[in-house]
């Protein structure tokens, strides 16, 4: 998609403004527009088919990808680019290729396809500088061919400024009147040279307009450039340690020349041979699994030549690769020393190192790449004789890069895998038994009944935890045995309660009537008879007391008297029930005046005559006899009060 986007951008205007180059060679451009033209159209065709990622998902339905390119912006600048203009040669002639101009429209896509490309390449930095170059001779060449066409306006040869008169030999080729143009343009844009000053005021506008682009172009340069630096500076000091820094260290402390030229050598090292010491630091900013996948991809064929890793599960050695620091040992530099406390186990990437005696110059053996030690020392293998000291000095031959792994980060890994832990120790065992380093203390033994007890310990810690559950259980169960019985005891109560209500109503009847309760409605019913009686009139009384039994003159002394002893006797009883009549000698006392009252009245009315009265008495001791049966104590006194009042009531109606 590059090239034909190119090719418009740079052969139309050329036509356009370089006459002679156009119709010198009409078939080869004819030709070229229209293979231009099919790669538009087959760009169009591919951008229909080409899948989009949604929120990470790649979308492929063809439908869904056409309705999408349909409403784009794309499919409009694409279909603009793709206008038969072409047939507008009818009507100005092959003369004019300017009628394709609408194929420049396309210049978005060439943006996005060096951008994808800048992406992909292994040489952003070197790509970037090129693709500033191409923009920049497009420009340049733009400007050549409107200079051209501006001299031809105005007249080849008029002034110093124009192109020189193309009658005179010199100038007439073509090639030479584009390099001429290039040159002069080049001259502007970069500031570089003389150039003639202009004499005409379409020569000043050209020239201011060139000026001013002049200057965003050499912006464009420096900042571009200047980026391009930067980036290079910033990949070095991600790759590799600050050496300016260091340098200036060495100097201000005044280390030697001897240890500041071994630090040179060693940086000259990583610089030659590209090698990478700061692997955590550039892949932080990738997530966790890429990580892994580039770790697994990078340093898992060198793990897996270790032979006490070779039986491990793919996982744990996933694991690992995370956990391994790359370091560079220079030419006569001891990696460890006989003696020292072991913390790390060394993996050989690349280099020879050498086992050597104490004096430094024997060698017992030479590891190369793939081989491992320092692993007995991280294992914690008991019964070691040497502990977790080193038991060799291993010296680098040259320069060599290993794979350092801490004794933290494998007990780390280890915790997760126990029975790779196990295998490793007990291959750790082997190696051990066979150097004779192994001490046989019973250790498997102890180790055996440790296990023993731990077990016992935890089925111990399991029961408490199954009795506690228990006990909580249990009570659990006896409070819901608990409120079930309360429960079952309350439904009871309500089913005992609703069958004696209408006998516990009727002993409260009684209850109140022994107290004295019934004095108010009695007075009550008085005084709402001796109103109506007053309502009524003075015969209506005379009547009614006409019907009772004795008929004493009393009654018919005169309506006065009669209504104000009616009318004194309500008051007393009123006053009485206000003021409670607690005490039961004055309640007595009460009814006998009553009773007296009546008899003198010749009242007739119910529990106020002797009939009335006898059966109200014997209704009485029948409902007392019952409550006796039911309250005990409480009914015997109730019982001997109305025996008493019986009597009184008898004695007071003989006497009358």
């Amino acid at each position: 998609m590059i090239f034909p986007i190119i090719y418009n951008w740079v052969i139309i205007i050329l036509r356009t403004c370089f006459t002679t180059i156009a119709f010198n060679y009409l078939s080869v451009w004819m030709t070229l527009d229209y293979v231009a033209d099919l790669m538009y159209l087959v760009d169009m065709i591919i951008t229909v088919h080409t899948g989009y990622l949604d929120q990470g998902i790649l979308i492929k339905d063809l439908a869904h990808l056409k309705n999408r390119y349909l409403r784009s912006k794309h499919f409009l600048r694409d279909l603009v680019s793709l206008l038969p203009t072409d047939f507008l040669y009818f009507v100005f002639g092959l003369e004019t290729p300017m009628v394709r101009i609408n194929r420049l429209v396309r210049i978005p896509r060439l943006d996005e396809a060096l951008d994808r490309m800048e992406t992909r390449t292994s040489y952003p930095n070197t790509f970037r500088i090129t693709k500033l170059m191409i923009y920049i001779f497009v420009l340049i060449h733009w400007n050549a061919c409107l200079y051209f066409a501006l001299s031809s306006y105005i007249g080849f040869g008029s002034d110093r400024w124009v192109y020189p008169n193309i009658t005179k030999p010199e100038f007439a080729s073509m090639r030479r009147q584009y390099f001429y143009c290039f040159w002069f343009s080049a001259q502007i844009f970069t500031t570089v040279g003389d150039t003639p000053l202009p004499k005409r005021e379409e020569e000043y506008l050209f020239m201011i307009a060139d000026l001013l682009i002049a200057v965003l172009v050499f912006a464009s340069i420096v900042g571009n450039v200047g980026n391009v630096i930067t980036s290079l500076r910033d990949r070095d000091n991600v790759f590799f340690p600050n050496h300016e820094l260091v340098k200036a260290y060495l100097r201000s402390h005044h280390i030697s020349k001897e240890l500041r030229q071994r630090i040179d050598n060693w940086y000259q090292h990583l610089h030659i041979n590209k090698k990478i010491m700061r692997e955590k630091e550039i892949l932080e900013q990738l997530p966790l699994h890429l990580r892994t996948e580039i770790a697994v991809s990078v340093h898992l064929p060198t793990l897996s030549k270790v032979t006490i890793f070779q039986s491990c599960e793919k996982s744990l050695l996933e694991e690992l690769v995370l956990k391994l620091t790359p370091q560079v040992f220079s030419p006569g530099e001891y990696v460890c020393r006989k003696g020292d406390v072991g913390h790390e186990m060394y993996i050989i990437r690349e280099g020879k190192l050498a086992v050597v005696a104490d004096d430094g110059v024997t060698e017992y053996a030479v590891l190369t790449d793939s081989n491992f030690f320092g692993e007995i020392s991280i294992l914690n293998i008991k019964g070691n004789k040497s502990g977790n000291r080193r038991t060799a000095n291993i010296r680098s031959i040259g320069y060599s890069d290993l794979f350092s792994l801490s004794k933290e980060d494998l007990t780390d890994v280890l915790s997760e895998f126990p029975a790779a832990k196990r295998h490793l120790e007990e291959k750790g065992r082997q190696i051990l038994t066979k150097m004779g380093m192994l001490v046989d203390t019973g250790e498997e033994k102890e180790g055996e009944e440790d296990n023993v007890e731990t077990k016992i310990n935890t089925l111990e810690s399991n029961l408490e935890i199954l009795q506690t559950k228990l006990a909580r259980l249990m009570m659990e169960l006896e409070s819901s045995n608990r409120k079930m019985q309360a429960r079952v005891e309350q439904l009871e109560l309500e089913v005992a309660a609703l069958g004696n209500q209408p006998l516990e109503d009727e002993e409260e009847r009684i209850k109140r009537e022994l107290r004295g309760e019934g004095v108010g409605e009695e007075v009550g019913w008085e005084r709402e008879e001796a109103e109506g009686e007053e309502e009524e009139g003075l015969d209506s009384k005379v009547k009614k007391e006409e019907q009772g039994e004795d008929g004493n003159v009393l009654t018919k002394d005169g309506d006065g008297e009669s209504t104000k002893s009616r009318e004194g006797d309500v008051e007393k009883m009123v006053e009485v029930d206000k003021s409670g009549l607690k005490d039961p000698d004055d309640q007595e006392k009460k009814e006998k005046d009553d009773s007296e009252k009546n008899k003198d009245k010749g009242d007739d009315r119910p529990g106020k005559g002797d009939g009335a009265e006898i059966e109200l008495e014997e209704e009485k001791e029948e409902k007392s006899g019952e409550v006796d049966s039911e309250e005990g104590g409480e009914t015997a006194e109730g019982d001997s009060e109305n025996k008493d009042m019986k009597q009184k009531d008898e004695g007071q109606t003989k006497k009358e």
